[in-house]
């Protein structure tokens, strides 16, 4: 798989531009003509506004945001307080979305969502930053705890349980004594900037290969 379009990437990261959402809401019919057997459900994590977009903690976001752009997909927004973008990942049908609410309210619109698409936890992919990961890294399982991180809490709450797949794409640990906190709502260095679109690229690869290929053989491919 390729590094797929990174055009006007870092103009984003910079607060250049909008997110691109575009669209009516998406409340309607839920019959797409897709089997709900094979749908999947694919949020990337974040806050919303241009304030946060380049901010570490929004680098689920930006996943997403390369997945739907590699695929010519676009964003609409959804009842779900989400914004959606419908179509193919690697041939396989699934569902985009990012949430409108802020990250501590993450779970209901992912439950929302799940709900409205017919799609079980055991087909949810949540792509989060891990401080736990260094820059670079990046960590694919099923399950486990929110480690500090109140995203996924406030999702294992909506869900019901922890059984949803996660894509944890590292961002190392704050500097110093730096506030935890505060180091995930700073912007990306300029060093990683330089490495982010490639980096990008490589967690949008690794959700592409956890849905058509299953989570055994995409940890083999991308566990470093």
């Amino acid at each position: 798989m390729g590094m797929g379009p990174v055009r006007g990437l870092l103009e984003r990261l910079l607060g250049g531009r909008a997110s691109g959402v575009s669209g009516a809401d998406a409340g309607g019919d839920e019959g797409t003509g897709v089997a709900e057997t094979e749908r999947w459900l694919v949020v990337g994590l974040g806050n919303p506004g241009p304030k946060y977009a380049g901010n570490r903690h929004n680098v689920g976001f930006m996943v997403v945001d390369e997945l739907a752009e590699r695929g010519g997909h676009r964003w609409k927004a959804h009842k779900a307080h989400a914004d959606v973008a419908e179509g193919r990942l690697a041939g396989t049908p699934a569902v985009l979305a990012k949430p409108r609410s802020y990250m501590n309210l993450s779970g209901g619109p992912v439950a929302g969502l799940s709900r409205f698409y017919k799609v079980p936890m055991e087909r949810v992919v949540v792509v989060h930053d891990d401080m736990d990961i260094a820059f670079g890294a990046l960590k694919l399982k099923r399950g486990g705890g929110a480690g500090g991180h109140n995203g996924l809490r406030s999702i294992t709450s909506s869900l019901s349980g922890p059984d949803y797949l996660r894509v944890r794409v590292g961002v190392g640990r704050p500097p110093g004594r730096m506030d935890p906190a505060a180091y995930v709502l700073k912007d990306f260095s300029s060093t990683e900037r330089k490495d982010l679109p490639l980096e990008l690229a490589r967690a949008a690869d690794a959700v592409e290969s956890l849905v058509t290929e299953g989570l055994e053989r995409a940890q083999n491919s991308f566990h470093t």
